[in-house]
């Protein structure tokens, strides 16, 4: 992740000795709009120090919790509070949203947002994958296992074992080898809305009003066979820049939390794309974070962080950088080998290799039993969220635009 020194006299990202968010109130407020300055002063600062300290604690996990389930989680988390936050913003300031140049700054977000919707929904079929990937491997650990949890030597289990293990072998070699496009799981995409719901999808509609019902809709369509996951993103960080001090002033400083949702959500995105087996995934994707943002550091640490872990050898060929698919990985291969029913009966050291990768990957399938479920809830809250602010934002547009028509 490259940043952008920002230290031109026009651009609101310029330190001086000062916050980049901490622009000249006279300035901001020229326009003389906003019912409240001091109020969105408040909220555009809480909403940043909110943000900044997510994205610090993200970063300060240790290198066995980076990319796992559980860390995963707390980065949708994080993002699901910035995001509310943002919409909070944006609808308290009514007025200033639905003037320009903040009106098309914000239409051209929830454009964008539409991709972001097909990423949630190529992230929840990839997790889909993961948990039927589980499930081989859950039936690998039951034969290999008596009621009791301990190994069983047996060599009817072993067949049984090996036989699962096989069969989660090929799963995974025809997921690296139709990766673009995949061609049995997103097929059957379905979209996390209801299908009685009109879709909102076709970019010449982006800018129509949504029509508002008590569920969150889809605004994404099918994934194809031609779908990438990398394009998404590249069109997502397209013009991915921070705003001019003209723009900050002709927007009352709502372009600051826009251009900060953009960023924050396009790295949400990017990680969920490197973690998670989609279509076409990949990492390789260029950000251009401003250095005196306060969120940029941690922001621009992780990144680096996550394209290191993605160039490590044993890494390179993985179905996505989560912790646990390259655990699982790892130790059936491993597995396979020592149940082959061709070194029966085993040798003490052959049993004790054969117990010490049962409960290896014993721990990893509780990991993807208990962390897999919570984790596709939270894609899908992601979705809803995204899908309902941009159908309320819109809605208002709409009828500031009409109320002036």
């Amino acid at each position: 992740m490259r940043s952008v020194d920002n230290s031109s006299p026009s651009s609101p990202f310029a330190s001086l000795g000062r916050s980049i968010f901490s622009f000249r109130r006279e300035q901001v407020h020229s326009t003389g709009s906003n019912p409240d300055p001091e109020l969105l002063d408040s909220a555009l600062e809480s909403f940043h120090q909110q943000v900044s300290a997510r994205f610090l604690d993200l970063a300060s996990a240790g290198d066995d919790e980076l990319l796992s389930i559980a860390w995963i989680h707390k980065l949708l988390d994080a993002y699901i509070c910035s995001y509310d936050e943002f919409r909070q913003i944006l609808v308290g300031n009514k007025e200033s949203t639905a003037r320009r140049p903040m009106e098309q700054m914000v239409n051209e977000f929830f454009d964008k947002s539409v991709k972001a919707l097909d990423i949630c929904n190529a992230a929840r079929d990839g997790i889909q994958k993961v948990r039927l990937w589980h499930k081989h491997l859950d039936i690998a650990m039951t034969a290999l296992r008596s009621n009791h949890k301990t190994v069983v030597v047996g060599e009817a289990q072993f067949r049984r074992a090996r036989k699962a293990l096989v069969d989660l072998s090929l799963q995974l070699l025809e997921e690296k080898d139709t990766s673009s496009p995949v061609p049995v799981l997103s097929r059957m995409n379905r979209s996390f809305g209801r299908h009685s719901l009109v879709k909102d999808h076709h970019p010449s509609q982006v800018h129509r009003p949504p029509q508002r019902s008590g569920h969150s809709r889809s605004l994404s369509w099918s994934v194809s066979r031609s779908w990438s996951a990398v394009k998404q993103l590249q069109s997502i960080t397209n013009g991915l820049v921070p705003p001019r001090g003209s723009e900050v002033i002709a927007t009352n400083g709502l372009a600051i939390p826009l251009f900060t949702i953009s960023f924050v959500q396009a790295f949400v995105l990017w990680v969920l794309v490197a973690a998670i087996p989609c279509q076409d995934r990949g990492v390789n994707i260029s950000f251009l974070a401003p250095r005196t943002a306060p969120w940029a550091v941690p922001l621009m640490a992780l990144h680096d962080r996550i394209l290191e872990e993605s160039k490590n050898r044993d890494r390179r060929n993985v179905n996505g950088l989560m912790k646990e698919i390259y655990q699982m990985e790892r130790r059936m291969g491993h597995l396979t080998n020592l149940v082959d029913p061709a070194h029966f009966p085993l040798t003490d050291e052959q049993r004790d290799e054969v117990e010490h990768e049962v409960e290896e990957l014993g721990r990893v399938s509780g990991a993807l039993m208990n962390g897999l479920e919570p984790l596709e809830q939270q894609v899908r809250e992601m979705f809803r969220r995204i899908a309902n602010c941009r159908a309320e934002v819109l809605e208002l547009l709409c009828r500031r635009k009409n109320s002036v028509d």
